[in-house]
């Protein structure tokens, strides 16, 4: 079994867990008494907390450990925020933050607070001008991540930290996935950081704040991590994320290079190997282990379940991953394909032979998950024609009466449609895929495209929130124009290569 999903978590590493044995040992007692035991624990606390702000280029005064790196995301936003409120309670963030940022930005504006939303191009990148743009004077904190955790792009922080610096507003950058890989980019403010995600034990954040940035501690005051994470530390578990972080950094730049070189490897077949796929997120500013693409015609969480079948466990960033109905935050923010999305994220030590068979088997894996949903084979403008259009499966969402290519006027669905052009498409046809999940109606879709002549219309009627990604997106692939999206109505006019 292949597991490719570093950038959730890794199994703990080998010096974490040599580290994390000799310290149960020693490290036990209360470190803020002064007993032999107290320092002997105290002592191992201060080395670790050293060599983490070595790490993270900072002082050790100006590190905390938090319980997790979530804490340390909420507690220093409500910090920085709270610490700053004489400012002003606005905060900026990107589109495509963990959800834990965005969440602590959803509970600031339900406490009356103002949010401002930088968006993102199609790789996932955001712009410090528009981060510039964002800030006004009642700006408290602007967060943004180091690299982005679904699709790998890479941040221009130190491009935003200096702008952010220009408008008196403080930093705080999430570098929970770039870390292992390299030092922190200059000019932030303040910083978090996970330990599970180097293969230090769960349950250990970082939590660095620049001194002269003002902050409140959010909760009750606690005399533990001067203030910042309430509660007895947990030394054992420090002391090894600490080891396990600089022996990952000293292996970071070559492991890197190899990692990244597979990583271009999957990048360059995958679209060769599997038909309609889109490769997502910064071809060249990325981190170095983890690429994601997405599959026209399959769904998600299939596509996940088969691979792992196949003996290769991955993760995706699609709707049919969670228990929402919508499609990630961050595939919606770049306006890319969200169904049948993969995120493939190798871990240290990963085998070439482990990539090939990854590459062999997916070609398969995915051809099966598409034939489960009855999609048949991709239309594109090129090689339309309407005598290969294959027919509807059982359950298709266009029926006898609208498979044929007819006059929207004369089509009952098409008249009722809602929010649809009352103007007439010569040749067009309705395809109700109501109540159906994508990549259902993205299926329906291409089924029918053919059947309608060049220049005519086919009205998809779809209400999954995914769809608003995903059939603009399915027209981008194959160069038909989304002519109207309105409400639960698509209007996907078929374009001729020829025209």
């Amino acid at each position: 079994m292949s597991s490719f999903d570093a950038a959730s978590s890794l199994p703990l590493h080998p010096v974490a867990r040599q580290a994390l044995l000799a310290a149960l040992d020693e490290g036990w007692a209360d470190p803020a008494r002064p007993h032999r035991e107290g320092r002997r624990a105290r002592m191992l606390l201060d080395a670790a907390r050293e060599s983490a702000a070595e790490m993270l280029d900072c002082r050790p005064d100006e590190l905390s450990f938090a319980a997790s790196g979530t804490h340390a995301l909420h507690t220093g936003i409500a910090g920085a925020l709270a610490g700053r409120h004489r400012v002003g309670r606005g905060l900026v963030v990107s589109a495509v933050e963990h959800s834990a940022v965005l969440h602590a930005a959803e509970a600031h504006e339900r406490a009356g607070g103002s949010v401002r939303e930088v968006t993102v191009d199609r790789t996932g990148r955001v712009d410090a001008q528009e981060y510039q743009e964002a800030l006004g004077k009642e700006s408290a904190l602007a967060c943004l991540q180091s690299a982005n955790h679904e699709v790998g792009t890479v941040q221009p922080v130190e491009e935003t930290a200096a702008v952010c610096a220009e408008a008196g507003v403080p930093l705080l950058v999430d570098a929970a996935q770039s870390l292992p890989w390299g030092p922190a980019p200059d000019g932030w403010s303040l910083l978090t950081a996970s330990a599970h995600k180097w293969g230090g034990p769960a349950g250990v954040g970082l939590l660095a704040i620049r001194k002269g940035v003002r902050f409140a501690a959010p909760g009750p005051a606690d005399e533990r991590e001067t203030g910042r994470a309430s509660g007895f530390e947990n030394i054992p578990a420090i002391v090894a994320a600490a080891a396990s972080l600089r022996a990952v950094r000293a292996e970071a730049e070559t492991e890197g290079a190899r990692l990244r070189a597979m990583i271009d490897r999957i990048r360059a077949r995958v679209p060769a190997l599997v038909p309609d796929t889109e490769v997502v997120g910064d071809p060249v500013l990325r981190l170095p282990h983890l690429v994601t693409f997405s599959c026209l015609y399959a769904d998600g969480e299939a596509l996940l379940h088969a691979l792992d079948v196949a003996g290769f466990s991955v993760s995706s960033g699609s709707s049919c991953t969670s228990s929402t109905l919508t499609p990630s935050h961050v595939l919606r923010a770049m306006g890319v394909l969200s169904e049948g999305n993969v995120r493939v994220s190798l871990p240290p030590g990963t085998a070439e032979s482990d990539v090939e068979g990854f590459l062999s088997a997916l070609p398969g894996v995915v051809q099966g998950v598409r034939a489960q949903l009855g999609a048949a084979p991709s239309p594109s403008p090129s090689s339309a024609s309407p005598s290969s259009a294959e027919p509807s499966a059982p359950d298709a969402a266009s029926t006898p009466d609208t498979a044929s290519a007819t006059d929207a006027a004369s089509t009952p669905d098409a008249a009722s449609a809602p929010d649809a052009d009352p103007t007439p498409d010569v040749g067009a046809l309705t395809v109700d895929a109501l109540g159906k999940r994508c990549p259902v109606p993205v299926i329906e879709l291409a089924k029918v495209i053919e059947q309608v002549p060049p220049g005519g219309v086919v009205t998809v009627l779809a209400d999954d929130e995914a769809a608003k990604l995903d059939i603009p997106a399915w027209c981008g692939m194959t160069g038909h124009v989304l002519v109207e999206a309105t409400g639960t109505t698509f209007r996907v006019r078929r374009v001729d290569a020829a025209s």
